[in-house]
């Protein structure tokens, strides 16, 4: 077994190339769902390979979700999601507003079902990091305020006690970061959610779901 750890990596074939460009294509919209793509003269020439290697990278993708093949009508775009492809990878993939709208709809729940879950224990550390979000804020520090109000949220998250939901806030939580750091150049937006952030923070301390769903609803537009 040890020494298939040394054996030389397996090269791509022809065909494996040519699908995984068709992939890139077809991910990135240039073929859309529903659409056919070109005949097999149009894709040999465009790829310069021959029939068969399209054929089997025709094949590959329709195994991998992405392709439907109609006999006598064409190929068609079935999805521009690989099947089995991992959240983490296809989060990375989508913009800005697809990923908040997300988001938005995880931490509504998330919140609603803290404000019923929490322990003082969860209290305890998410006015810790909202403490630490506001001082970030004030001080211009971005990094860390973004920081901050992420594990602000992902306290709240491990109060819900759903842990799926818990993982799946951690997986999109991440990407949130990384579209922040770009999207913003100073603090001011979070200076501006801060007392939206209170509330929603005292509607879990109160145990009132309703009130923790209305703020963190309002929370949502902040970033839009």
């Amino acid at each position: 077994m040890m020494n298939n750890i040394h054996s030389p990596l397996k090269r791509l074939s022809l065909a494996e190339e040519v699908a995984g460009r068709l992939q890139e294509l077809i991910t990135s919209g240039k073929y859309k769902v529903g659409q056919q793509l070109p005949t097999e003269p149009e894709l040999m020439a465009q790829f310069v390979v021959g029939r068969s290697t399209i054929r089997e990278a025709v094949k590959i993708l329709s195994h991998r979700g992405l392709l439907k093949v109609q006999q006598g009508l064409g190929t068609f775009v079935l999805s521009q999601v690989p099947a089995g492809e991992a959240l983490s990878q296809r989060l990375q993939r989508a913009d800005f507003a697809d990923l908040n709208e997300v988001r938005y709809l995880l931490e509504a729940k998330i919140a609603e079902k803290a404000a019923i879950y929490r322990s003082s224990k969860d209290i305890e550390r998410m006015k810790n990091f909202l403490k630490k979000r506001f001082e970030y804020a004030k001080a211009n520090q971005l990094e860390p305020c973004i920081q901050a109000d992420i594990s602000f949220h992902l306290a709240i998250a491990e109060a819900a006690k759903n842990e799926i939901m818990r993982d799946m806030y951690k997986t999109v939580a991440e990407h949130i970061k990384n579209s922040f750091l770009v999207r913003y150049t100073d603090t001011n937006t979070f200076i501006d959610s801060q007392e939206c952030h209170d509330a929603l923070l005292q509607s879990i301390v109160d145990k009132d779901p309703k009130s923790a769903l209305v703020w963190a609803t309002k929370i949502s537009e902040f970033s839009k």
